[in-house]
């Protein structure tokens, strides 16, 4: 289901029920002459859509600007950076009113700069804002000291649990490291996420223009090929099937 395409009645029902409801975190980005500038963004979206037809979940829409960095280029190549900290502050606006309205199962899921743990700026503001949400969220409906109250004595016994608070959100990559190692490689506009790319959005790959590329992180793009990026799909997807419950 996406979720702009739910009327309030089917929302309510989804949300009591605890369906997952999956954010992707994402970025605009110069991904070369080849690749479009949404590639980070519209991976996510393009499992997401394969994922919606193995199991019940509610897709959000994207975050489109994120922390990209001008690592790879300045903003005259299109990259569009959000300083980390103001991205915290939106992210954290977005879980606050989901949680205080009470979901229980909320995933990011994000792919850029994600290679082996993924712990980057973008991700980390994503899982700061997450922790933040949840002790407003505990201390207004529960006051301060709630931790401490002697009805909380199962706190321990309840970590991990569906009912942990600290449950609530859970960020998390599009391939986790181990899964990483299935695609056989990682990298940025190069052979891997051309190619994985090109398997879910066929028309945001244009290999005639590779001749235009310069940079090194893109001399792989040519051995670029959709069968390879089915395979990393393959691979995300039945990550993200196991993930995300």
């Amino acid at each position: 289901m996406q979720l702009i395409d739910m009327f309030y009645k089917e929302f309510e029902d989804a949300k009591a029920r605890r369906v997952p409801f999956v954010i992707p975190i994402g970025t605009m980005e110069y991904h070369a002459h080849h690749a479009s500038c949404g590639c980070d963004t519209m991976v996510i979206t393009g499992i997401l859509e394969r994922l919606e037809r193995r199991k019940e979940i509610v897709v959000c829409p994207p975050i489109w600007y994120g922390v990209s960095s001008y690592a790879v280029s300045g903003p005259e190549k299109g990259t569009i950076h959000v300083d980390a900290d103001a991205y915290e502050a939106y992210i954290y606006q977005i879980l606050k009113s989901m949680v205080f309205g009470g979901h229980k199962n909320i995933y990011c899921v994000y792919h850029h700069q994600s290679e082996g743990d993924g712990l980057k700026p973008m991700s980390l503001a994503c899982m700061k804002a997450a922790q933040k949400v949840i002790f407003a969220y505990l201390e207004e409906n529960r006051g301060y000291g709630w931790w401490g109250e002697q009805g909380n004595e199962s706190y321990y016994q309840n970590l991990g649990s569906a009912d942990d608070p600290f449950r609530y959100i859970k960020v998390i990559q599009l391939a986790d490291e181990k899964t990483q190692t299935l695609y056989g490689g990682f990298d940025h506009a190069g052979k891997y996420e051309t190619s994985l790319l090109w398997a879910l959005y066929p028309n945001h790959v244009d290999e005639g223009r590779m001749r235009d590329n310069t940079e090194w992180f893109t001399r792989s793009a040519p051995e670029a090929t959709k069968e390879l990026g089915e395979h990393m799909a393959r691979h995300a997807l039945n990550w993200l099937e196991r993930a995300i419950v």
